[in-house]
C-alpha cells in the first residue's frame, strides 16, 4: 500500500478497535470521529458489507503545528486509522502522513509528517 501501512492482526474486529484506541492514546492521539462504514452502508444504501470503521485521529500539538506551516492542510486532517474484516481476519492501517507531503508545495511540513507516521507506525505495530 502505497499511502498507507497495515497489519493483521489476531484480534476480534471489536478488540482490535479497542487496542488501536489505547495505541494511540500512549501516543498522544485522540479519537474525533468513529465512521461505522457497515452500519453507513446499510442505512443509506440498504447493502451488507464487511465490519470496517475509520478512526479519525488527531494528535494535537502535532495538528497544530502543522496547521502553523500551512492553514490548508486541514484537508488532509485528521489522520486516519482503519479496522476491517477480511477473509475471517482483522486488519489494522493507518494513513502514512508522508503521503500529503506529496500533494503539498511544501517541504516545511515533512519533518512534522515524518514524527506523526513514526507515533502511527508504532501504534500499529503495538496493536
Amino acid at each position: 500500500m502505497g499511502y498507507g501501512f497495515s497489519k493483521t492482526v489476531s484480534l476480534s474486529h471489536e478488540r482490535a478497535i479497542e487496542r488501536v484506541t489505547e495505541e494511540l492514546k500512549k501516543e498522544g492521539f485522540g479519537v474525533l470521529t468513529t465512521i461505522d462504514v457497515r452500519d453507513t452502508l446499510k442505512k443509506k444504501l440498504n447493502v451488507d458489507f464487511n465490519k470496517y470503521v475509520i478512526l479519525g485521529a488527531c494528535n494535537p500539538p502535532f495538528a497544530h503545528k502543522a496547521l502553523q506551516i500551512d492553514e490548508q492542510i486541514g484537508l488532509l486532517l485528521p489522520c486516519n486509522v482503519i479496522v476491517y474484516e477480511k477473509a475471517g481476519k482483522t486488519v489494522v492501517a493507518a494513513f502514512d502522513p508522508i503521503s500529503m507531503t506529496k500533494v503539498m508545495d511544501n517541504e516545511m511540513v515533512r519533518p512534522v509528517a515524518e514524527e506523526v507516521k513514526q507515533k502511527l507506525r508504532r501504534v500499529i505495530d503495538s496493536v
